[in-house]
């Protein structure tokens, strides 16, 4: 009797297991969809870029996070820094900001909040809160207030057009513009 109770117990369980995990299939289709699902997710890494040998960028990332998908993107929430070289190795620019994501097949970064540009051969840098960074181009916008710092100079703009290292730009509606003088010269 009790073998028999035993077996009903467990039957009505094994019933019960498999006719309440019913699911509509839509919801099956959302949750397992390609472009909801994170692919891989890194920690502290660190991505080199040669190209023939020759480095080329370093990518530096507390958090990386990679989707897959027909969009496929991957996602800095914690930030990232970005170091572009010369061909002697030399770290020519960077560009850091506290959260991005890279659009890997359309070759597009948008940086968000508290965005530094920096050239080290000309000591320019900007800084801004939004920027997008178009690799296919070359060219870096910024959409929003800009701030660019040199040894002899200082402007603010509303908005920005650059080549990715910042040696070439357009700085629109020029808000102010200091520039130091060497009093030595008089």
């Amino acid at each position: 009797m009790v073998k028999n109770l035993i077996k009903s117990i467990i039957l009505i369980v094994v019933g019960v297991m498999l006719f309440s995990c019913e699911n509509d299939i839509e919801t099956i289709k959302k949750i397992t969809a390609d472009d909801t699902i994170s692919g891989i997710t890194a920690y502290d890494i660190e991505y080199v870029r040669t190209d023939s040998g020759m480095l080329q960028v370093t990518l530096k990332a507390p958090v990386m996070i990679k989707y897959d998908g027909k969009e496929s993107y991957t996602e800095f929430p914690k930030g990232f820094t970005v170091y572009m070289y010369d061909k002697g190795r030399i770290k020519k620019a960077f560009i850091k900001a506290n959260y991005g994501i890279n659009y890997t097949k359309k070759k597009y970064l948008k940086a968000r909040n508290d965005v530094v540009v920096k050239n080290f051969e000309t000591h320019e840098q900007l800084n801004t809160e939004n920027l997008d960074w178009d690799q296919r181009k070359r060219m870096i916008y910024a959409r929003s207030f800009v701030k660019i710092s040199a040894p002899d100079k200082l402007i603010f703009g509303d908005s920005l057009e650059a080549n990715e290292d910042f040696s070439q730009r357009k700085i629109y509606n020029i808000q102010k513009s200091e520039i130091e003088t060497d009093d030595s010269d008089n």
